[in-house]
C-alpha cells in the first residue's frame, strides 16, 4: 500500500504538459538521473542553463511558491517583504503562490507556471530531476549552523515509551516526497527498529508537517515523524504546547529547504534573483520575524551536489526512483 503511494508521488510528473523540447539527437548532453530535457555537461548534478536564448524565459510576472509544509496563509506575510525586496531587484512583479502539495509545487514549476521556490527537503532531488529546479541557498542561524532534525513524537501517556513501542500503533508521515515526513523516518524505522510500514503499524499522511504535529498534539495519531523546526515555529507561535509532545527518536541534521529557480530564466534574471536572496538585509523584516523562531537569521551559498548527498543516499536506500515520464 505504502510502496503504492511511493510510486505515485515519484510518478505524477507526467501528468503536466511538457514546455521545453529534450535536447538535440546526436547533441553531448549528459544528464545523470535528470530528464531527457535537461543536459548536465559541467557535472553538478542539476540541470544546465540552455545555451540558446531563444529557449530562455523571461516574464514579466514571477511566480514564487514556499514549501507546503505549513499553513500558506502564515507564509504568505512572512515572505512579504522579501518579495517586495526582489520586486526592486529584478523589476519585475512577484507574485507569492499557495501550493496544498508537494506534488503540486513540482508541477507548477515542471509545467512553466513557477519561477522561484522553496522545495522541501525531500522534494529536492525530484524538483531538481523532473522539474529542472537549481536550487542555490538554504536559510542559516547567524553563526552559519543549519538544518533540521527528524523527530518521532508521540503524546504525553500515550503507552509509547520507546521507539519499538509503535507496534501495533498508528504513525503518520505527512507526505511520500518529504524527508522527515517519509522517506528518513521509513528507512530509519526499518534499519535500526524492523518496523516496517503497515505490516508492524498502522502509517497514514496527514499532508503536512503542522497538520501530524497537531494531530499527536489532540491525541488523534499515536506518532509521527516530523521536522522539528516546523514544530519549533509551531510552539513559539503558540500553536501548540511543548508539554503536549514527547520526543522519541531524533535524527541526524539534515539540509532544511532549498531555495532556487527553474534552469530556463534569463541568466541575467537568475543572477538578479540569486542576488536578492545573499543582499536581502533580515533585520526587522517579516522574515525575520518568522523564521527567528527556528534560529534562522541568513541565506547561504549551497549545492545540491554536495548538501543533498545523504538525502540521495536515503533515497537509494528506500529504492526511490525519479520517474519523469
Amino acid at each position: 500500500m505504502r510502496r503504492s503511494a511511493l510510486a505515485w508521488a515519484l510518478a505524477f510528473v507526467g501528468a503536466g504538459a511538457l514546455w521545453a523540447a529534450p535536447a538535440a539527437a546526436g547533441e553531448h548532453c549528459p544528464r545523470g538521473d535528470l530528464d531527457v530535457r535537461f543536459c548536465d555537461r559541467d557535472g553538478d548534478l542539476v540541470a544546465d542553463i540552455p545555451d540558446n536564448p531563444d529557449e530562455w524565459v523571461d516574464p514579466d510576472t514571477l511566480i514564487f511558491a514556499y514549501t507546503p509544509v505549513e499553513d500558506p496563509a502564515v507564509y504568505r506575510e512572512a515572505w512579504s517583504d522579501f518579495l517586495t525586496y526582489l520586486e526592486e531587484k529584478t523589476g519585475k512583479r512577484v507574485v507569492f503562490f499557495p501550493v496544498d502539495s508537494n506534488a503540486a509545487q513540482i508541477e507548477a514549476m515542471r509545467s512553466g507556471r513557477l519561477h522561484i521556490a522553496g522545495f522541501n527537503t525531500g522534494s529536492v532531488p525530484l524538483a531538481v530531476a523532473c522539474a529542472g529546479f537549481r536550487p542555490f541557498t538554504i536559510m542559516a542561524s547567524e553563526d552559519g549552523s543549519y538544518g533540521y532534525e527528524m523527530e518521532i513524537i508521540t503524546y504525553p501517556g500515550s503507552g509509547i515509551e520507546k521507539v519499538e513501542d509503535i507496534k501495533g500503533r498508528t504513525l503518520a508521515f505527512t507526505s511520500p516526497t518529504s524527508n522527515s515526513g517519509f522517506k528518513a523516518p521509513s528507512a530509519i524505522l526499518k534499519a535500526d527498529f524492523g518496523l516496517v510500514p503497515d505490516r508492524d503499524f498502522k502509517a497514514v499522511f496527514s499532508g503536512k508537517h503542522d497538520n501530524s504535529i497537531l494531530g499527536v498534539a489532540n491525541k488523534d495519531y499515536d506518532a509521527a515523524s516530523i521536522a522539528n523546526s516546523v514544530k519549533e515555529r509551531m510552539i513559539k507561535r503558540g500553536v501548540v504546547r511543548e508539554d503536549q509532545l514527547v520526543v522519541l527518536y531524533r535524527s541526524q541534521t539534515f539540509p532544511t529547504t532549498a531555495y532556487g529557480v527553474v534552469y530556463n530564466l534569463k541568466p541575467e534574471l537568475q543572477e538578479q534573483i540569486i542576488d536578492a536572496f545573499f543582499s536581502f538585509e533580515w533585520e526587522g523584516t517579516s522574515l525575520e520575524e518568522e523564521f527567528s523562531k527556528s534560529g534562522e537569521a541568513q541565506f547561504i551559498p549551497i549545492t545540491f551536489k554536495e548538501h543533498w548527498a545523504v538525502i540521495r543516499k536515503i533515497d537509494k536506500a528506500n529504492n526511490v526512483r525519479y520517474t519523469c515520464k
